[in-house]
């Protein structure tokens, strides 16, 4: 049997799935044919934190790339790595870079910056051919032309097969029915961002597995960009349920998200469910001094990356400690050295290694007459005044920051208080929306994952070009 949980945002989708998994556990049904697949690997880390048992009692709580990888007995020396892609990229006189192997934004989706592996990357999660990739004309015809396309795409395959390689996404590829193993039930969450692919391996999975269990929200499938298919989650036939009641969302959130998805024109399964019992907040502001970053707990989103540093170089002028996802605002090393050169002024004895980085900064100024900032000649001094004004505010720079400033793709899963979204969209986007009522219909989902990261309150920050903008 076949069921199908709609979650809107907050309404706990994940909650549900492990309450179910737990069910059959009581039911007598063993840990080892109990399937999870998450979408992240952080997703999947935490469904096996709920389950309060050791991972090795439940070996298949994971996504479906590390499913598939240890079940065809694969090893890291058997993938192309990041530098594969680096050397390949040499060979053939073209710029290409992968983040990491599974990228920073914990998704299955391999980043890279280079457009033409983009598309080939698409290809391969949308079970497609190149040529027909192409033909789809989703692509930017300035960056990427037929000709150099096959030619890369043809040293690819041939680089892959003469060392002896697959490709992330290969691996999927590459399963078999005989590589299931013999589940009685299999629950996939966020399934609205399953690939052509993905739900390849999930028709094998079908046709040998008694239960299986969908979550996911069709309204928060951001990821077509990369080949998800949010068609074949909202089509797939099933025993149908919505959840009704979100735990995150206020009353005021709502009713702008509302706004957002009465305006996707294509399939959409309409969901209706009700916020918690909070008014909440929605207005606009022209830029950051409008609100007090001062305090409480703040998400801010814009949508491409070009934003995000606009708005983390804002932030820090401000002399306010944030994080993202690369990390903390400052220079940890720096702060960090600076509590062992004020533990070395009280008379603690500092291990060589923070004696060592003392001195880098220092220099001939070693002195516990200074005080660190006055000692530390060495370090930027901008970075100096910057930690400096965080502690004097009363910032603990040992904990996480209260303000987080993300892309609105990274965050997905996130929630704050208070979120602050740059309605900004770039050149790039506009253009492409113009190009069907799909890339419309996509646009409008990534806006709406966006406001219901809000749980209270939602500052909509204007572009400063208003047809820049999503109108909002």
């Amino acid at each position: 049997m076949i069921y199908k949980f709609y979650g809107p945002p907050g309404t706990g989708k994940t909650y549900r799935l492990i309450n179910r998994a737990k069910a059959y556990i009581r039911k007598g049904v063993p840990l080892d044919q109990i399937g999870y697949f998450a979408f992240t690997r952080k997703a999947a880390e935490e469904a096996r934190k709920r389950m309060l048992m050791d991972e090795k009692k439940i070996p298949y709580f994971q996504t479906l790339h590390a499913f598939s990888y240890r079940r065809l007995n694969l090893s890291d020396d058997s993938i192309m790595q990041p530098y594969h892609y680096e050397d390949l990229g040499k060979i053939l006189n073209i710029k290409v870079k992968y983040v990491d192997k599974i990228n920073k934004e914990e998704t299955h989706y391999l980043t890279c910056d280079n457009p033409y592996f983009q598309m080939i990357g698409r290809a391969i999660n949308r079970n497609t051919s190149i040529r027909e990739e192409f033909d789809r004309n989703e692509h930017n015809k300035k960056e990427i032309k037929w000709a150099e396309l096959n030619h890369i795409y043809e040293n690819f395959l041939s680089y892959k097969k003469n060392n002896k390689l697959y490709d992330f996404n290969d691996i999927i590829s590459l399963m078999q029915m005989q590589h299931i193993p013999p589940l009685k039930v299999v629950f996939i969450d966020e399934a609205q961002d399953l690939s052509p692919l993905q739900w390849k391996l999930y028709d094998l999975l079908k046709e040998k597995v008694q239960d299986i269990y969908l979550a996911g929200d069709d309204d928060q499938a951001i990821f077509a960009w990369a080949g998800a298919d949010v068609n074949r989650f909202i089509n797939e036939p099933a025993k149908e349920r919505i959840l009704k009641y979100s735990k995150r969302i206020s009353k005021a959130v709502q009713e702008q998200s509302n706004v957002i998805v009465n305006r996707i024109l294509g399939q959409r399964k309409v969901k209706d469910y009700l916020p918690k019992d909070i008014g909440g907040n929605c207005q606009h502001i022209s830029n950051l001094g409008q609100v007090d970053l001062n305090k409480g707990k703040w998400l801010i989103l814009t949508r491409t990356k070009n934003k995000l540093l606009k708005m983390m170089n804002e932030v820090k002028k401000k002399n306010l400690y944030y994080q993202t996802n690369k990390g903390k605002s400052f220079k940890v090393k720096l702060y960090n050295t600076m509590l062992q050169y004020e533990a070395w002024r009280n008379g603690a004895t500092i291990e060589e290694k923070y004696m060592k980085d003392i001195i880098e900064y220092a220099g001939n100024n070693l002195n516990k007459e200074n005080t660190w900032d006055e000692a530390f000649i060495n370090a930027d001094a901008h970075e100096k005044n910057y930690i400096k004004e965080m502690l004097e505010k009363g910032e603990n720079l040992n904990t996480n920051a209260r303000i987080w400033i993300s892309t609105i793709h990274a965050i997905k899963g996130g929630e704050e208080d208070n979120v602050i979204l740059l309605l900004e969209q770039g050149d790039k986007i506009k253009k492409s929306i113009k190009k069907s009522i799909d890339k419309q219909d996509e646009e409008h989902r990534v806006w709406y994952v966006a406001t219901t990261r809000a749980k209270n309150n939602l500052y909509k920050l204007k572009a400063k070009i208003k047809r820049k903008g999503y109108q909002l």
